[in-house]
């Protein structure tokens, strides 16, 4: 800080030229006093409301907030709401993380992988091979790491797998899972946990049952699952996607997805045209009586033979399906009889494989959507019309 000079009577004094240029400059040093003494005091004040603002005492009558304040306020507010909910999430995840089933297996992995690391150096990037032990003589957990790696070392001290264990056993971190190790055979670890860290594992898991781990935000997953064709049997593609589809969806539900299991039967087409007038043909009072159609998939062999050798019986059936399209409730009736039976011989199957919530979707579902789109396509020149049939044309992209 700047202190001007005192001068108690300038008038009787004889000054030099430098005493003058201090006499002259004493305003000037005095506003600069002034400002530095304002300073400090806001400087203080700040201090004080900073302090206050971080016990969380905040007096929002105080006079003479500065703009620097106001903004120190706001940017504090911001920053203890941002904290809060930090705070909350780091709470939540350490709950979750508490409450699902540990990896027993993978814990004792990092912990021999880093024993490795430490024991030799010069074979980076070495992942612990550990597994559930074959008998309890042999511990609770073995690691055969030594078996392979006296391969790597050979030449550097270590000549056989039980040297190569023996390094890895001194290397062991300090850790909360393991009670003792032990070498055995040509070179296996046992390794037996301790009962401190297995007991509350198993009363957690008595009392929880298996608690998945977090896996972040919940979402919504659509599962194509077999997507059969009415009046044919599945065949291996059909189960295998089944199987697949509903191991996935397991999975990812048990984790707290919510699943959609889509089922896209072929349900619409050609070949109702020929199941329905061979239905005709074979059964004519099915509108009220209904016929025993046991073996569809004979049934639907029967129809397109005909279909294929009756050029009369074709062109009948390619009238059903325009007629189907139509919705004339009677093809309907008949229509809906054969998808009836079909997806009753589909569930008898997903039963014995213990499926369930499937969501039909099937052609039919998408028939008057599609109508909408193939009147965007006319609109737009794409479309081209062959025996009746809409194509799309071949765009120049294409080629």
């Amino acid at each position: 800080m700047f202190y001007a000079p005192i001068v108690t009577n300038p008038v009787a004094l004889t000054l030099s030229s430098s005493s003058k240029a201090i006499v002259n400059m004493e305003p000037k040093l005095h506003e600069i006093s002034e400002k530095m003494a304002k300073q400090e005091e806001e400087i203080s004040f700040l201090k004080k409301e900073i302090a206050k603002i971080q016990d969380g005492h905040v007096d929002e009558s105080s006079e003479g907030t500065s703009a620097e304040l106001e903004k120190l306020k706001q940017q504090n507010q911001k920053l203890l709401y941002r904290i809060k909910h930090l705070k909350r999430s780091i709470d939540e995840e350490g709950v979750k993380n508490k409450s699902y089933a540990v990896n027993v297996n993978q814990r004792l992995q990092e912990v021999f992988s880093q024993a490795i690391r430490q024991a030799f150096p010069d074979l980076p990037g070495v992942v612990a091979s550990v597994q559930p032990s074959q008998g309890d003589k042999f511990g609770d957990y073995q690691c055969n790491s030594s078996m392979s790696l006296v391969k790597l070392l050979k030449g550097k001290g270590f000549n056989s797998p039980r040297d190569v264990a023996q390094a890895i056993l001194s290397n062991v971190p300090q850790n909360d899972i393991i009670e003792k190790v032990e070498i055995a055979g040509p070179g296996f670890i046992n390794i037996h946990l301790k009962k401190s860290f297995v007991r509350p594992l198993i009363s957690r898991l008595v009392k929880e049952g298996v608690v998945p781990p977090p896996v972040g935000r919940k979402k919504k997953v659509c599962i194509d699952m077999s997507s059969p064709n009415i009046a044919k049997e599945m065949h291996v593609g059909h189960l295998r996607s089944t199987i697949i589809g509903e191991s996935i969806s397991r999975l990812l539900a048990f984790v707290g997805h919510d699943m959609l299991k889509i089922n896209h039967l072929g349900d619409w087409g050609t070949q109702f045209g020929m199941l329905i007038a061979h239905l005709e043909d074979r059964f004519p009072n099915y509108t009220t009586e209904v016929p025993p159609l046991q073996d569809l998939q004979m049934f639907y062999k029967e129809s397109k033979k005909r279909f294929d050798e009756d050029e009369a019986f074709k062109k009948r059936a390619y009238s059903l399906v325009v007629r189907l399209q139509a919705k004339d409730p009677v093809i309907i009736q008949a229509w809906k009889l054969i998808c009836d039976i079909s997806k009753s011989e589909f569930n008898k199957i997903y039963k014995r494989l213990d499926i369930s919530n499937l969501i039909p979707r099937g052609e039919s579902f998408y028939q008057e959507r599609m109508e909408v789109v193939v009147r965007e396509l006319e609109d737009k020149g794409s479309t081209e019309t062959q025996r009746n049939r809409y194509f799309l044309k071949d765009s120049e992209d294409d080629c």
